[in-house]
């Protein structure tokens, strides 16, 4: 006991300096078939000599990684937009997917370091790093904010008050590898002392806030992030959810986005409207965590410095495009507004997370 007390405390600390919610220019079908380090090590050593024969060429097409976070054909149709205005900025050739889970995704970076380049979010990272040497790239920005949130949801009319009253419930969430959707409520749950019921896989944040919806889960958890404001800008403190007088006037606009009053909607529940356009009248947000390192893109540990810098131009170019918005930027994909450099050491408090708590590939 003493040492999960000792181990719950550094956690408030390290997700606490997180947690900062400093500006900058800001938001997850499994493989269950282990990789075994031989087998990364057989296989990077192909890929090696692979790319001896031109990396960026038709025959050896740089590998675009997505983790399988919303819905996948999302995430294709905007990656090809991406695709193409790398291609178009580089003369380079790319080729966009979406592994089955987000270990599968960080097992085909360090099984191809030399031409992999992914989108992970920040434990992913941590893990790759660990693994193999994945190298950060970029952080993502969104309206703002290079941190993000992991969210308890629950549905509106029920008696749930506290994460207290969470346990034994059945909990929904969208990927176990997932860092806001699983890795770090379940720390924040076990931190309480709340040992939930029956669990949901859902396959992604939007699925997992239908879960909820649709009454085949008593609660998820899911990304976090902060209401449009009419005026000024939200901060950590103030409450997470829009103002209960304006519930009843939330609709989906005819631009396609979910807006109660003068309050838009940009958590998972936004990517839901679709399905559930009266979704937070259905749905509340019970609590959320204290930030969370956003998301990243990183390369392959054996990346060329030289294509790699080349890429970076060109993304920084791309993302002041409106065919951003069409991709990486669009509120169902990824919801990136922009991205910032990162470096290695930010993400250090997810690591410190991940020799404290075991986390391996093994246990995504």
């Amino acid at each position: 006991m003493q040492k999960k007390l000792v181990i719950l405390t550094l956690l408030a600390l390290v997700l606490g300096a997180c947690g900062g919610g400093t500006s900058a220019t800001t938001a997850e079908v499994e493989d269950t078939t282990p990789t075994t380090m031989a087998e990364v090590t057989t296989t990077a050593a192909a890929s090696t000599t692979a790319a001896a024969s031109g990396l960026g060429t038709p025959e050896n097409p740089i590998q675009v990684l997505f983790v399988p976070s919303v819905e996948a054909e999302v995430i294709v149709s905007g990656g090809e937009v991406m695709k193409n205005a790398l291609e178009e900025a580089t003369g380079l050739t790319f080729e966009v997917s979406v592994p089955t889970s987000y270990a599968a995704t960080i097992e085909e970076m360090c099984a191809a370091p030399d031409r992999t380049m992914g989108f992970i979010p920040g434990l992913g990272y941590v893990l790759a790093a660990n693994l193999c040497g994945v190298d950060v790239g970029f952080k993502a920005v969104r309206f703002g904010y290079d941190v993000y949130w992991a969210q308890f949801l629950v549905p509106r009319d029920s008696e749930i008050a506290s994460i207290d009253d969470l346990a034994g419930r059945s909990w929904a969430y969208p990927d176990p590898g997932s860092t806001s959707g699983y890795m770090v409520p379940l720390l924040e749950l076990q931190e309480a002392g709340v040992e939930p019921g029956a669990t949901v896989e859902a396959g992604g944040h939007p699925q997992a806030a239908l879960a909820v919806y649709r009454g085949d889960a008593d609660f998820a958890t899911t990304f976090y992030s902060p209401p449009l404001l009419p005026e000024g800008e939200w901060g950590e403190g103030d409450p997470p959810d829009i103002p209960d007088e304006l519930v009843p006037d939330c609709a989906v606009t005819a631009d396609d986005e979910l807006w109660c009053g003068e309050y838009r909607v940009l958590d998972a529940r936004a990517s839901a409207r679709d399905e559930a356009p009266d979704i937070v009248q259905q749905v509340r947000i019970l609590s959320i965590t204290q930030g969370i390192p956003n998301d990243t893109l990183s390369f392959g540990p054996e990346f060329p410095s030289d294509l790699r810098t080349q890429i970076e131009d060109a993304l920084v170019a791309f993302s002041e495009t409106p065919e951003w918005e069409e991709s990486i930027g669009n509120q169902d994909f990824y919801g990136w507004t922009g991205i910032s450099p990162a470096e290695d050491a930010e993400y250090d408090g997810l690591r410190t997370i991940v020799d404290l708590v075991g986390i391996d590939l093994d246990s995504l």
